[in-house]
This record gives structure tokens, C-alpha cells and sequence, in this order.
């Protein structure tokens, strides 16, 4: 497939200053409201910054956000084959979107999503098929995932006998909190919460077999969900996909080639920015907190090639603008 970077400008995008408004601000998206109409659709931009360690870095991997964009326009076309839900993306053009100039439209290129409009889920719906990360430090105390018993004997990224799910609590700063499905359910209903399993098993099943045939394990990832809103800006009862969708910083990505059960995985996201990070800790030049070290340049190239090597391998469908949601 073609680089999705490919006669876009490569110019690193650390921050965005649009004239719209409902300005608000992730680790790495910047989002807006198209107009001031209550129901109007947002502008989720995505931009090359990159955290680690719950801190944003002041250095920027240019083009991260367009692979991004891409790989998630990917993944959404490849779910509304399947019609396993529906989801918020309008399109990425972004014409009919006033206020904008040349200048801001060329910076947007790429990397830019009309959504429409939702009341987000309070939940991170987690799906996990390997025993990695924080699932495996819980099941090192006490044999469980967010109160899901597994056998022993499991070793570190050993492939669980099934997937399970595993909601978090979302977090503004910091990091989301693993709770139960009993704990979860008590913030959004039993109802909604076993609707939000089936449907994130579901995704993450049919997203896993796509990802293994071209030789990536798709470990674990996170979904989020939420109601989507009518044109006064109200909640309807559609429930729809929402934000990004199955990238590698929302994804625990794998090469199968090197998979090995018992120690940590090389992967497709930003192990070469937290192994930098780490050895930065180890010698006091660094303590986890903002602000965030500038990074050399052959750590950010390194990590963009992970990046980039995930979206070839995985060679998932184009976009096709005007798809029916």
C-alpha cells in the first residue's frame, strides 16, 4: 500500500490553534466543534505529539498523526463491513467546515475526522488477549484481571484461553483505573455494561483473526463508546464507536514472527521512547514528571518506524469518502 504520508507535508504539527470553537485538548488530539450549533459535528485533529508515561513530550514524531488518522479510517472501514456497530466518522473532508484558510486546511490534511457529536461513556472498554501489561501485574497478585479468575500457571504475555473483557474508569489526567464489570455497571447500568462487552469482544475477535493472518498479535486494546447526539445537541439511544479505533496508542500491537511466551514483546508503539525514558530514570535525569525530556533524534525515528510498519503490514481497507455509517 502507499505511504500515508505520501504527498502530504511532513512538517511536524505539536499543536493546533483553529478558528472554531469548544477548543478542548488530549495528550495527542486536539478537538473542536465545526460550528456553534449544539449538534454540530467535531473536528478531531491528530497531532504528532506523544506521551509516555502520562506526560506529553516536547518533541513531536512528525506525520504520527497522520498514520494514525489512517490506520484508524482502516479499522473503521474494515468494522462497517461487518456491521458490528456504528461509529461517529462523518468523512475527512472538511470543506463544508467555515472559518477555516488554506493554511489551516493544509495543516489538517491527513490527519483530520468529521465525527459526529456524542455523549461519551464514562468507561474505557478494555479487551485483553494476553496476559500483558497491568493485566499481568494484577494476575502476579493475585491470579485475577479486574476480578476475571485465570488459570495458573500463566506466564508474562502468555495468550489467555479466551479474550476478556476488562472496563477502566476513564481518567482527565493520569492513569484509568481497572475496575470490575460489577464496579463498572454501577456507574452505567448492568444493561449498558453487558451491551459494551459483547460488543468489544466482538470487535476486538474479528480485529485479532484480520491482524494475525498478516502476522501482527493484536494483544490487547480499548475502545470507547458513547450516545450519539441530535441536531439540539441531545442524547439519542444510538449507541456508536467513538474516538480513535485499534492504533498503537490505543493498541498492544506484536510482531507474531518474534512472539515468545515469558518475557516482554517487541511491539509496534513507543517501547523505543519508554526505553529511553527508563534509562533516563535509572540515572536521576529524569522522574517521571512534566515536564517531558526532549527526545534525540534516533529514538523518534525509531519510533515512527514502528509506526509505519504496523500500517503496511496490516494494509487495512482505504477510506472511502461518503461510506455510509
Amino acid at each position: 500500500m502507499s505511504s500515508p504520508i505520501s504527498g502530504l507535508s511532513c512538517a511536524a504539527v505539536f499543536r493546533t490553534d483553529l478558528p472554531l470553537p469548544a477548543r478542548r485538548q488530549g495528550k495527542v488530539r486536539d478537538v473542536y466543534r465545526a460550528s456553534a450549533e449544539p449538534g454540530s459535528p467535531l473536528v478531531i485533529v491528530a497531532t504528532d505529539r506523544l506521551s509516555a508515561f502520562d506526560v506529553v513530550m516536547p518533541t513531536p514524531v512528525p506525520s504520527k498523526g497522520v498514520i494514525l488518522t489512517s490506520m484508524s479510517l482502516g479499522w473503521f472501514s474494515f468494522l462497517r463491513r461487518r456491521a458490528i456497530i456504528g461509529d461517529h466518522v462523518i468523512g475527512t473532508d472538511l470543506s463544508l467546515v467555515e472559518g477555516l484558510n488554506a493554511h489551516d486546511r493544509a495543516s489538517l490534511a491527513g490527519r483530520s475526522m468529521l465525527c459526529r457529536a456524542a455523549q461519551v461513556i464514562p468507561i474505557e472498554c478494555v479487551a485483553r488477549g494476553y496476559l500483558a501489561g497491568s493485566g499481568w501485574n494484577e494476575y502476579r497478585g493475585n491470579g485475577k484481571v479486574c476480578g476475571v479468575e485465570l488459570p495458573r500457571g500463566l506466564q508474562q504475555c502468555s495468550v489467555l484461553p479466551e479474550p476478556i473483557f476488562s472496563p477502566a474508569t476513564k481518567a482527565d489526567e493520569g492513569h484509568d483505573e481497572n475496575v470490575s464489570i460489577e464496579q463498572a455497571s454501577s456507574l452505567v447500568g448492568r444493561e449498558l455494561m453487558e451491551r459494551l462487552r459483547e460488543l468489544t469482544l466482538t470487535i476486538y475477535e474479528a480485529a485479532s483473526d484480520y491482524a494475525l493472518e498478516r502476522g501482527v498479535i493484536l494483544a490487547d486494546t480499548k475502545f470507547e463508546f458513547g450516545f450519539a447526539l441530535d441536531a439540539e445537541g441531545n442524547a439519542t439511544d444510538e449507541l456508536i464507536l467513538v474516538d480513535e479505533v485499534l492504533t498503537p496508542d490505543s493498541s498492544r500491537y506484536w510482531p507474531a514472527q518474534s512472539y515468545k511466551v515469558g518475557r516482554e514483546q517487541e511491539s509496534y508503539d513507543k517501547q523505543f521512547v519508554r526505553n529511553y525514558l527508563l534509562e533516563l530514570v535509572a540515572t536521576g535525569a529524569w522522574n517521571k514528571e512534566a515536564p517531558g525530556p526532549e527526545l534525540p533524534a534516533d529514538v523518534i525515528q525509531a519510533t515512527l518506524a514502528r509506526y509505519e510498519e504496523a500500517l503496511a503490514k496490516l494494509a487495512l481497507p482505504s477510506w472511502a469518502e461518503g461510506d455510509a455509517s
